[in-house]
């Protein structure tokens, strides 16, 4: 499953230099994440870096993107093939 920022996010640019994927960006109004490239850190760490460093505990888990760690370990492998 991939990751959410939510609205609560206070923009303090801690979560994306962490993500191994460069899957969160700056949105218009606060920072997002790229379905297509988060894989909650998954062949990279043990657990998301972002949310280990956000310090308003806004990243949850995308409810629209359920994801089993086979698909992420998937598509972990193939976001380091395409690198």
């Amino acid at each position: 499953m991939a990751l959410l920022i939510t609205d609560e996010c206070i923009n303090c640019d801690v979560c994306e230099p962490v993500c191994p994927n460069e899957a969160i960006y700056q949105g218009d109004e606060i920072y997002e994440i790229e379905p297509s490239r988060c894989t909650e850190c998954v062949g990279h760490f043990d657990e998301p870096q972002c949310q280990t460093v956000c310090p308003v505990d806004c990243i949850p888990l995308d409810p629209d993107h359920l994801e089993t760690q086979d698909e992420l370990h998937t598509k972990y492998k193939n976001l380091i093939a395409a690198s």
